[in-house]
């Protein structure tokens, strides 16, 4: 696997390096002794999908809050996403700097995504579907969330004609009425 800084401190690119023939190709896309050589968080909790019917859906910007912090690794299975992170640990000097990239089926590429960090996407095509790897359980009551269209963001996400978003997300609030401190212990209010 190959990784390459994202941006914000902790976060990487990983791309599977393949290995083809006649065949097609083999590519390792999970290797906790890699994760590890590159200085990651190689646990593993616990999997799950996300699939997304049509183009122009926008999940997020969430993060989980101390003791329940996860490290997520994403993989875009089917179809595309803008994927966009925002590192919200106060005392990381790259607070409130993001990252974008396009993950899809046909790049193969990941986002690693360390504890801290505020994530979400909007897909770019219809039937989409995104696989998560977290190294934490989920557990209820530990969320975070930063409204998408925060000016604070100012994240560019593609525009579309249509966006999908649930009331959920439509009602986090913006940075400036006040983030859930990820580094605090009780997820405190922080502004």
């Amino acid at each position: 696997m190959r990784f390459t800084e994202a941006g914000p401190v902790g976060a990487y690119v990983i791309e599977p390096e393949e290995l083809a023939d006649e065949r097609g190709f083999f590519a390792r896309v999970w290797c906790a002794r890699e994760l590890e050589d590159q200085g990651l968080e190689a646990s593993l909790a616990q999997a799950s999908i996300a699939y997304n019917r049509r183009r122009g859906t926008l999940r997020g910007m969430h993060y989980q809050i101390p003791p329940h912090q996860e490290v997520k690794i994403l993989r875009c299975t089917a179809g595309a996403i803008f994927d966009a992170i925002v590192d919200v640990r106060p005392d990381s000097p790259t607070y409130m700097q993001a990252a974008y990239v396009v993950l899809s089926a046909r790049n193969r590429k990941m986002l690693y995504v360390p504890k801290g960090f505020a994530h979400g996407y909007q897909t770019l095509e219809d039937d989409t579907e995104v696989f998560y790897q977290m190294s934490e359980f989920y557990t209820p009551g530990s969320e975070g969330g930063i409204r998408w269209d925060d000016p604070t963001l100012a994240i560019p996400w593609p525009d579309v004609e249509d966006r999908i978003i649930s009331e959920r997300d439509r009602a986090l609030p913006l940075f400036r009425e006040g983030l859930l401190d990820p580094s605090a212990g009780g997820g405190e209010p922080r502004v």
